[in-house]
């Protein structure tokens, strides 16, 4: 069984290999133009579609036909190239034509998962012992499609992360926001600061109070955390192993890239109708 399925797979994989530089099969440089060839990126990058679901190690992955070298050798170079990025910008432009992005509307929260082997994103965890562990802040739409996405070590406060959380939602949407957008916060953002920094990027703020218990303000910034809900699903996010800070966002992305196609699908197969689509509401 496949560890994504194919009405997933496929459409992030031609967007992926769009965005691929052009390689021969052979190197030019080669003296008799017969060496070994490459592995075909399409492997490398199921692959890492294994890893990114199972979240196991480079090792387990490899065979005898491909190590696990050539696998770090080619993440390294896609990460470093912000790949994962620009396809998580196609599947929201996707999404916006075709179903519509809810933007008057953007919920953002901050969730602490596992880093165990520390690295440039890793910190000591507070809700873990200060074992090491990884902060993932993201913004979402009204729906909970993942616009943006901003990690950092486990022990840094979800407040000063909002800027570049919506920085990063603006730099992957684009500047197609309407005139009047809410920001929908937690309790934890409930600080002249985040206040100060709202008014400044002319946003509305909808700040759950201190003190209060959640299910009187709950409002609708639940949406983002069934979203850390849907991108927990993925083992490489639960238990982040890599230390390169690109990388770790390589893996980000990539996920948030599957959650936005898959709200795609769920959402067209009720509008239009395809040959392919799946007859399942729920795609695993």
């Amino acid at each position: 069984m496949p560890a994504i399925p194919s009405s997933l797979l496929e459409p992030v994989w031609v967007e992926f290999a769009a965005l691929l530089p052009e390689r021969s099969e052979f190197h030019p440089d080669h003296p008799l133009g017969c060496h070994r060839r490459r592995i075909p990126d399409r492997v490398v990058f199921e692959h890492l579609v294994d890893a990114l679901v199972h979240g196991s190690g480079y090792e387990r992955i490899a065979t005898a036909a491909w190590s696990d070298s050539t696998i770090r050798r080619r993440l390294k170079t896609w990460a470093a190239a912000g790949i994962a990025e620009r396809v998580h910008a196609v599947a929201l432009a996707a999404y916006d034509r075709i179903i519509g992005l809810q933007l008057a509307d953007i919920t953002a929260d901050g969730c602490i998962t596992k880093a165990p082997c520390g690295g440039d994103k890793a910190g000591p965890s507070p809700v873990d012992r200060r074992k090491g562990g990884l902060k993932r802040s993201a913004a979402t739409d009204g729906a909970g499609v993942p616009l943006g996405i901003v990690s950092a070590g486990a022990n840094r406060h979800d407040s000063p992360l909002l800027g570049p959380t919506l920085q990063a939602a603006t730099d992957q949407v684009g500047a197609h926001w309407p005139d009047d957008v809410t920001v929908h916060l937690d309790a934890g953002y409930d600080s002249n600061v985040t206040r100060t920094l709202l008014d400044g990027l002319g946003l509305h703020g909808e700040i759950a109070r201190k003190g209060v218990p959640a299910p009187v303000q709950v409002g609708k910034r639940w949406v983002a955390e069934r979203t850390h809900a849907w991108m927990n699903g993925y083992g490489k996010l639960r238990r982040c192993t890599d230390r390169d800070g690109k990388i770790v966002d390589f893996f980000l992305y990539l996920a948030a890239a599957f959650v936005t196609v898959r709200a795609l699908i769920r959402e067209a197969r009720t509008r239009y109708r395809w040959s392919t689509r799946p007859t399942t509401r729920r795609l695993k």
